[in-house]
Parts: structure tokens; C-alpha cells; sequence
């Protein structure tokens, strides 16, 4: 094996993937990277994959996509070896659109807000919306855990078990609301929406879960099944081409909100500067609110920064930052799992 200091670029991804990002996720996952990362034949077959193409979490989700179970590395390599063509076709038409419904939980005190203040229901659109399954934070149940204190909320006349429940440690102010907000409309755009009445696409998604994470997964089932009763509006394009047709088709009586997740490190500097142009003409013209939920990168600032200034980014940790309408409300967990209010 090569020495830390002479790996290849994809050795030192996956190696960073298997020692800081896996780690108290998923041992599987922790596993296999550090395997791949010291397995030169491996890396060699990686690298013939376009850049894009050779992150850890897509390679590893298109191997459990085929099938791979938790177990030993050697077994994995197997694995591997066996399925090797048909993993390559589906990491080269694939990306990751991890769909993740708990993060719902951390924007819906912010949602409930714009919604009071406005005295008027909600119209929703998610840019990277994936299959849309955080267009549906009216139809979820919530558990806020303040330590002693843990705050239920319910959407109204549904039957208990038919709603995933998203748990959510909070500390500081929470601006949390007595009931949920009403939505009216919701719609999302994505390069290559996910249909949640196809079965392929609903099986790449549970691929997108980590191995031992059970609860994520039932989660996810349980939002599929509410998306499927009543499958969003998801346009197909770039969001900057996309987003000004689409905020015009939503209902002028309610209050537009415009929000992603683990969105903007997809795009360069010139289409984060063009999305941010856009939501200021949005917010001038429709009174758009606009909630950014983001990792370190966040948005790329005016000044060139890729925090907002008063952040420092070594707080974050891991975690992402909430932004509405530009101005730092929250850090919050990468999977809606908790939310610092500021």
C-alpha cells in the first residue's frame, strides 16, 4: 500500500469517507472505504469513472442498489469483482439523491414563522428536490427534544403509524410552532426527478441510506408511501433555468418559499451568483421568502466567502447552516437530526 502521503486523490476520498465521515454512521461504510483506499486495483478501476462519478457514497450506494450486504471487506472486494459492469452502468447514470424527509424537521419552525407572519398557507418549492419527499412537512409527524421538555406535533386526522414520526434534539430559542402550517401548493425541480411510483427509483433510494441506519430507512418508506398518494409537481432541469416559470405557476393567495439542502455544492460560483439574483428578484416581485439549508460551503457570499461572515466555520462541524432570507437562523443536523437556534 502507498504511504498517506503519496495516495491518489480517490485514495485520499475514500480514505477521508472511511475515517471522518462513516465513523459513527455507518461501520460498514467505515469498512469498506479504508479497504478501497489501500486497494491500488481498485482505485485504478475507480479512476476510469468521470471525476464526479468517484465519490465514495455513490459507488458504495450502487453496490447495496446490486445487493451487497454488510459484511467483511475481502467479502465486499468479492463482491465486487463479481458485479463490476453492471455497478459502473448504474454509478455513470446515477447520482446521489439522498431524499431525506427528516430534514423537514428542521425547516418547519422556520416554515410555521413565514407562514404566521404572512397570516396566509404556504406554497412550496424545493430546487434539488430529488423525489420531493421534503414537500410534505404538513403531512409528517414531529418529536422535539429540548432535554425534559418534548414537543409532539401531529398532522391533523391522520392515524397514528401512518406518518413517519422526525425526531429532532433542539436547543436554544426553537421558535416552535402549536400546529403545522398549511400548505397549498408544493412543487420541486431536479436534473433527474425521482418518480415515487417507480419502482427503480424508490430502490435507489434505499440504496442512498447508509447500511445500519434502520430508522432512516423506515422513514423513508413511510414518506414514500404518503408521496405516493398524491405524487408532487417535480419540473426536470437546471434550478436556475427552471425556478422563474415555476414560482409563476404558484397560487399568488399564499406565501412563496423557496428552499434546498445539500444543493449548492453542485453548482459553481457563476450559477450560485445567477440563484442568488434570482431569489432577490423573486423576493421583490412575489415577496418570496427563501430558506438555504447548507454545509460549510453554504452559498457563496457577495464578498466572496463561503460562509456568511459572521459564521465561523469550524462551528458548523459537520453540520449545516440555515439560512433565511441570507441571515444565519440555525445550525442544524445533516439529517434533520437537531437545531441550534441562533
Amino acid at each position: 500500500m502507498e504511504s498517506a502521503g503519496k495516495e491518489s486523490a480517490t485514495a485520499q476520498w475514500y480514505r477521508h469517507f472511511g475515517t471522518v465521515d462513516a465513523p459513527g454512521n455507518s461501520d460498514c461504510y467505515a469498512e469498506w472505504s479504508v479497504g478501497i483506499a489501500g486497494d491500488p486495483e481498485l482505485l485504478r478501476r475507480i479512476d476510469e469513472w468521470p471525476y464526479n462519478k468517484r465519490q465514495p457514497l455513490l459507488m458504495l450506494a450502487a453496490a447495496r442498489f446490486l445487493g451487497a450486504r454488510i459484511s467483511p471487506y475481502p467479502d465486499f472486494r468479492a463482491f465486487l469483482d463479481e458485479h463490476w459492469q453492471d455497478l459502473s452502468r448504474i454509478v455513470l447514470t446515477r447520482a446521489t439523491q439522498t431524499n431525506e424527509a427528516g430534514r423537514c424537521a428542521t425547516l418547519l419552525p422556520s416554515l410555521a414563522q413565514i407562514a404566521s407572519a404572512g397570516g396566509r398557507p404556504l406554497a412550496l418549492i424545493e430546487v434539488g428536490a430529488s423525489a420531493g419527499l421534503a414537500l410534505f412537512p404538513d403531512h409528517y409527524g414531529y418529536a422535539y427534544d429540548a432535554g425534559p421538555v418534548v414537543t409532539r406535533l401531529a398532522p391533523a386526522g391522520a392515524a397514528a403509524g401512518s406518518y413517519p414520526v422526525l425526531g429532532c434534539a433542539v436547543t436554544g430559542p426553537v421558535p416552535l410552532p402549536a400546529e403545522l402550517p398549511q400548505v397549498v401548493w408544493r412543487a420541486g425541480i431536479d436534473l433527474n426527478p425521482l418518480n415515487v411510483r417507480n419502482p427503480d427509483d424508490v430502490a435507489w433510494l434505499e440504496a442512498l441510506i447508509w447500511p445500519e441506519q434502520d430508522f432512516r430507512r423506515e422513514r423513508l418508506r413511510r414518506a414514500i408511501a404518503i408521496a405516493q398518494t398524491d405524487p408532487p409537481l417535480l419540473v426536470a432541469g437546471d434550478l436556475n433555468e427552471q425556478l422563474p416559470a415555476l414560482a409563476a405557476r404558484a397560487p399568488s393567495d399564499a406565501t412563496l418559499v423557496v428552499y434546498h439542502s445539500a444543493v449548492m455544492a453542485y453548482l459553481d460560483a457563476a450559477a450560485r451568483d445567477r440563484f442568488r439574483a434570482t431569489m432577490a428578484r423573486l423576493a421583490i416581485e412575489r415577496g418570496c421568502h427563501w430558506l438555504s439549508n447548507e454545509g460549510h460551503t453554504v452559498i457563496i457570499q457577495a464578498d466572496g466567502s463561503s460562509v456568511v461572515p459572521e459564521m465561523d466555520e469550524s462551528r458548523l462541524r459537520g453540520r449545516f447552516l440555515l439560512l433565511h432570507n441570507g441571515k444565519p437562523a440555525a445550525i442544524a443536523g445533516p439529517h434533520g437530526q437537531s437545531l441550534e437556534w441562533l
